[in-house]
């Protein structure tokens, strides 16, 4: 497609599954313990499990007024009411491609987002889950699989699990990444050596791992108990400090923890909590870690920063003008174009032109919108003669 000459790869790109995806996908007996999507306005991207909101805390929903009032602020509220009377089926996925000047895309959840935010009393259960989830998203990518690449749902709750549904998705269903959220399951951090095994099988199949948050969640989430929505908008409070924060916490884990010491073939992205955080990570475990060398050498015999620009990669979204300073700072071979199509804060149908607007070197804009997600996904010549 080439748009302005670049070719556009969407490291992060959301489909908006149907609410009953789970009463028609997981295998029947679970279907009575299935999660089911709402739709109380549009875009509404919540999930019920139990006969609740998958959240924190109780919350009025969002009014139609206000997605429908966003929507008008950047000009798609007429197509994404299109895409909402035709399901937000393949069809219209791609079509939003087109609009942006897409040319491949890999696809995260929306409801799916929600799937594993809590942490399930039973592991056959979140394991199906995250089955009729991957086998939706399968059907989903079939329309055009030139074009729609899966990430893969994976249960964290059962490590075996995980392995097993992380090798279904790579080997029967193509899929070019797993993700996960960054929040601790089952009080473990990712560098818990119980998940050696997942990471192991990651690398041995070539397959990307992303950490995405979302909120809400009934999983530790960093801001903890400290925001409720009574003295402030609780959205604004979760959303502008979980998604970095937990990104933050997810590469700690990773890099400091060992795994990419540990799996030095293994790729990780940190998605949707944007990039501008990673040269003051970096350089304060950079810094801890020269003050602690003769404690931690042994274990970390590279700096931090060198770890993650081997193995990692990070987000950057459309309007994030900031991220000049981490070209500057750490090069432009770790960060990854996304839209965030077509969540409240993405600037579709606006977001490639919009990153194109920035203040970068064409190196740069080649690089983030095609290179690096290249890489990051092990894409071959011939999946990217699109």
């Amino acid at each position: 497609m080439a748009l302005n000459g670049y070719k556009v790869m969407d490291s992060d790109m959301h489909v908006m599954e149907p609410p009953d995806l789970w009463q028609r996908y997981i295998e029947p007996k679970y279907r009575d313990r299935a999660p089911m999507g709402t739709k109380n306005y549009l875009v509404d991207l919540h999930l019920m499990h139990d006969g609740e909101v998958i959240s924190r805390f109780k919350r009025p929903m969002e009014g139609n007024d206000k997605v429908v009032a966003q929507c008008e602020r950047f000009g798609r509220l007429e197509q994404f009411l299109d895409f909402d009377r035709r399901g937000w089926d393949s069809q219209t996925q791609l079509e939003a491609m087109d609009a942006e000047g897409i040319d491949i895309a890999v696809l995260f959840p929306t409801r799916g987002l929600f799937a594993h935010a809590k942490e399930y009393d039973d592991d056959a259960l979140a394991a199906a889950i995250s089955r009729a989830y991957n086998n939706w998203m399968a059907d989903f990518c079939a329309l055009d699989p030139r074009r729609l690449y899966g990430a893969g749902m994976i249960p964290a709750q059962n490590v075996q699990a995980a392995v097993d549904e992380t090798r279904r998705v790579k080997e029967e269903l193509g899929f070019k990444s797993i993700f996960l959220r960054p929040n601790p399951v089952r009080g473990r951090n990712w560098n818990n050596p119980v998940y050696d095994p997942l990471w192991a099988e990651c690398e041995k199949l070539g397959l990307a791992v992303g950490f995405h948050e979302g909120t809400p969640c009934q999983l530790p989430v960093a801001i903890g108990e400290r925001f409720t929505g009574v003295h402030e908008d609780l959205w604004m409070t979760e959303h502008v400090s979980a998604h970095p924060i937990e990104a933050m916490y997810a590469c700690l884990a990773i890099i400091c923890g060992g795994v990419c010491e540990r799996f030095p073939g293994l790729r990780f992205a940190f998605l949707e909590g944007n990039c501008s955080w990673l040269p003051f990570w970096l350089w304060r475990m950079d810094e801890h870690h020269e003050l602690r060398e003769k404690v931690v050498n042994d274990k970390l015999p590279l700096r931090p920063s060198e770890y993650f620009a081997r193995q990692c990669f990070a987000g950057v979204e459309a309007d994030e003008d900031i991220a000049e300073d981490v070209f500057r700072r750490i090069g432009n071979d770790s960060i990854v174009f996304s839209t965030d199509f077509p969540h409240s804060d993405s600037r579709y149908p606006h977001s490639v032109e919009t990153f194109l607007e920035q203040p970068f070197s064409e190196e740069s804009k080649r690089k983030v919108l095609w290179d690096n997600c290249a890489r990051l996904y092990d894409f071959d010549e011939f999946q990217l003669a699109v």
